[in-house]
């Protein structure tokens, strides 16, 4: 396995031990989307990330139930999105002066509660989440 190979090399190589192994995907975003572009290979890693999609995972998905927070304090589902900055979209909730749609910040909503009512913000980057047993900071999300 993955971990096994990894628990060898580091110890044979590096002398460091650990208990236990999680990954993520390297998410097309950024830098990896430039490299993959620059290789001409994005179209083959989108394709691997589309073709392994797994349903399973999406209830595991942390977009579901975290908040990312900007240093500005825009509010964001996944800090992936957050990256790219792909801010919660929605009407403030302290305001009765602004009922325009706009990205929210902690200044627009009185309880987390508040942003339930919101559709998390997706794009193709969110298949490194969904591909094979998924992707999060805490490991697999089936």
């Amino acid at each position: 396995s993955l971990e096994v190979d990894y628990k060898r090399e580091l110890m044979e190589n590096f002398g460091i031990q650990f208990n236990g192994l999680l990954t993520i995907t390297n998410m097309p975003i950024k830098r990896f989307a430039d490299f993959l572009a620059k290789e001409g290979k994005m179209k083959e890693y989108m394709e691997l990330l589309v073709n392994n999609y797994n349903p399973q995972t999406v209830e595991g998905l942390m977009c579901l139930n975290t908040v990312s927070v900007g240093w500005d304090g825009t509010l964001y589902d996944c800090d992936f999105n957050q990256q790219l900055g792909m801010g919660i979209v929605g009407e403030s909730q302290t305001s009765k002066e602004s009922t325009k749609k706009h990205k929210l910040d902690v200044f627009d909503i009185v309880s987390l509660t508040d942003l339930e009512k919101y559709s998390v913000r997706t794009d193709n980057h969110c298949f490194g989440c969904t591909a094979g047993s998924g992707s999060s900071c805490q490991g697999a999300t089936a």
